[in-house]
């Protein structure tokens, strides 16, 4: 622990650190409480903010400005290098030319950042008319994909081209001289802008291509909150290997939790962690505070009262109920972040036979 908050203080900084990840999701939820007047010890774990540089950094994911040219597999094995790890990866694929968000996990994120891969992407597209039509007849036809919509993958993509149904939540055509349109479309993953502009031409009848792209925004991570670049890397990792300086390297590396600021959140209570540590689902007796709009069934994010990522799992009640339930499982854990013994152990292993 390289904190020296006492108790209250610590539990009331880990609060503040959790209701800012869904501020950074751009998500305003109500929360309920379970238990009141439940502090945290600061003989155990540590917080997000105050991890080591190398645990941060193995407990980090990076809202990288992906260049053109190199795909994105490419770009996350620079990473990897440049950092000298063993795991990366990226939270949704890029074409080569098409530049942008793309969050980047490193080493233990990396198991929370397939997350981030299914979520709402939004778009900055130029598409290119082959031949001028008037901006109504364009509106037009643009307002026709907003909705659920049938795509076959184009020739050049790297899935099998079965014919899918993907849903386009809004498109908003900024600008239109005639010939190029500049639109905002924000989508459900999966979903292709470049068919999207053959399709939008085929029904204008004049034919389309998707001139340029680029990526605004990969679930909870948006251009708008600030893109970190390769050369910005290299210049951290420099100023922190000679220089021993790692304030560049926390501005551009952020925790993990932001990873799964866009899901439901649970707080459990310390004698709770590592049980889930070891894979234990967590009983309604371990929940603290917890988001009021949980449904059944529903992807939530396991944390502890300083803030730290624990897992992600599988709601089995909805928030109302695990308010008024005295025992029963509420989470089936998916995914452990947090590894055993960083908390104390406080559960009996049951006997068999």
């Amino acid at each position: 622990m390289t904190t020296s908050m006492g108790a209250d203080e610590l539990t009331k900084r880990g609060d503040e650190f959790i209701r800012s990840l869904d501020e950074y999701a751009g998500i305003k939820r109500e929360w309920l409480t379970r238990i009141e007047g439940e502090v945290t010890s600061p003989d155990h774990g540590t917080p997000p903010w105050a991890r080591p540089i190398e645990q941060h950094i193995k407990l980090g994911v990076i809202p990288l400005d992906k260049p053109p040219g190199p795909t994105s597999h490419e770009v996350v094995a620079w990473i990897k290098r440049m950092f000298n790890l063993s795991k990366a990866g990226h939270g949704g694929t890029l074409d080569p030319k098409v530049t942008g968000v793309l969050p980047v996990a490193l080493e233990e994120a990396t198991k929370v950042i397939g997350l981030v891969v299914h979520t709402g992407k939004e778009y900055m597209c130029v598409m290119q008319l082959h031949s001028p039509v008037s901006e109504g007849e364009l509106r037009k036809a643009v307002s026709l994909f907003v909705g659920e919509i049938y795509q076959r993958p184009p020739l050049r993509s790297s899935v099998k081209r079965s014919l899918r149904t993907k849903k386009i939540y809004e498109i908003e055509l900024l600008e239109y001289n005639g010939r190029y349109a500049l639109m905002r479309v924000y989508s459900e993953a999966g979903t292709y802008m470049r068919k999207l502009c053959h399709d939008i031409g085929l029904i204008l009848g004049v034919g389309a291509h998707m001139r340029e792209l680029r990526r605004t925004k990969s679930g909870p991570f948006r251009e708008a909150y600030g893109l970190v670049k390769l050369q910005d890397l290299s210049e951290a990792l420099y100023r922190w290997r000679h220089e021993g300086k790692e304030d560049l390297l926390r501005k551009y590396v952020l925790p993990v939790e932001y990873a799964v600021s866009h899901l439901p959140k649970i707080v459990i209570r310390d004698t709770a962690v590592d049980a889930l540590a070891h894979g234990a689902n967590l009983a309604v007796p371990g929940i603290v505070k917890l988001h009021k709009d949980i449904q059944k069934n529903d992807i939530v994010a396991l944390f502890t009262l300083k803030g730290e990522l624990v897992a992600v799992g599988v709601a089995q009640m909805s928030s109302k109920e695990m308010i008024n339930s005295k025992r029963g499982i509420a989470v089936k854990i998916r995914r452990v972040v947090m590894k055993p013994g960083i908390y104390p152990k406080a559960w009996k292993k049951s006997r068999k036979g």
